[in-house]
Order: structure tokens, then C-alpha cells, then sequence
């Protein structure tokens, strides 16, 4: 299996591991959810893992690879605004921690990148 056949299955893993964390652990992932957008903390945890679940499927079949992988830079873009709540609710935590949660800002733009990779790939191979 090549490099560029790997990539698209790593990325898909990488979402099927988020998008089950969410429904095994919920309760970290409704603390991230941005105040503003409305009902329930949990709703919006659970439907984001199963977004992260379906990506992770359509990323694994070649035939859906494109669409999903568009679909993933734009989830990444999507959930940002999460992952900057964790940043500023934990900006008092201990060192290791707001580490962890500022850390993961930068990554969304390789993930995004990384996911329009895996779209272009997918065109180039159709």
C-alpha cells in the first residue's frame, strides 16, 4: 500500500477514534461546546461524532473519497470554534493542560490541509 493509499485510511481512522470518543466520553466534549449555538451540549456532541464517523467512512471508500474529504476540511473549520473555548476555558489550568488545549489551535489548519490533500489525491486516482 502506497503513501498516498495511506493517507486517506489514516485520516479516516483518525476521525472514527474522535468520532467514538465522543459517544464514550461525551461529557468532555459538551465542555467545548460554544455557548451560542442552541439546545442541548450533548446534541451537538453526539451529532459531531457521528459527522466524525461518517467522514471516516466515506474517506475509506474510494468511490465517496473526494465529497468526504471536502467534507472533512469543512468539519475542520467547523469545530474550530470549539476547540478555541477549550483554549480560553482552560487558559488557568495547569501548565500541562493549557499546553494541550492552545496546542491544538495550530493543528486544525494540517488537518484541513491534510484533508484537501486527500481530496485532490482522490481526483488525480478517478
Amino acid at each position: 500500500m502506497s503513501r498516498s493509499e495511506r493517507s486517506p485510511l489514516l485520516l479516516a481512522g483518525l476521525l472514527a477514534t474522535a468520532g467514538a470518543a465522543h459517544f464514550v466520553s461525551p461529557r468532555q466534549f459538551d465542555a467545548i461546546v460554544p455557548r451560542a449555538l442552541p439546545g442541548s451540549p450533548r446534541t451537538w456532541t453526539y451529532a459531531s461524532g457521528a459527522a466524525e464517523l461518517a467522514l471516516a467512512a466515506g474517506l475509506a471508500l474510494p468511490r465517496t473519497r473526494r465529497t468526504s474529504a471536502l467534507a472533512t476540511a469543512a468539519f475542520f473549520v467547523g469545530v474550530f470554534p470549539a476547540n478555541v473555548k477549550m483554549a480560553v476555558d482552560w487558559r488557568r489550568r495547569p501548565a500541562r493542560q493549557k499546553a494541550a488545549a492552545f496546542g491544538r489551535l495550530p493543528l486544525q489548519a494540517p488537518l484541513v490541509l491534510w484533508a484537501r490533500a486527500v481530496a485532490k489525491g482522490a481526483e488525480a486516482a478517478s
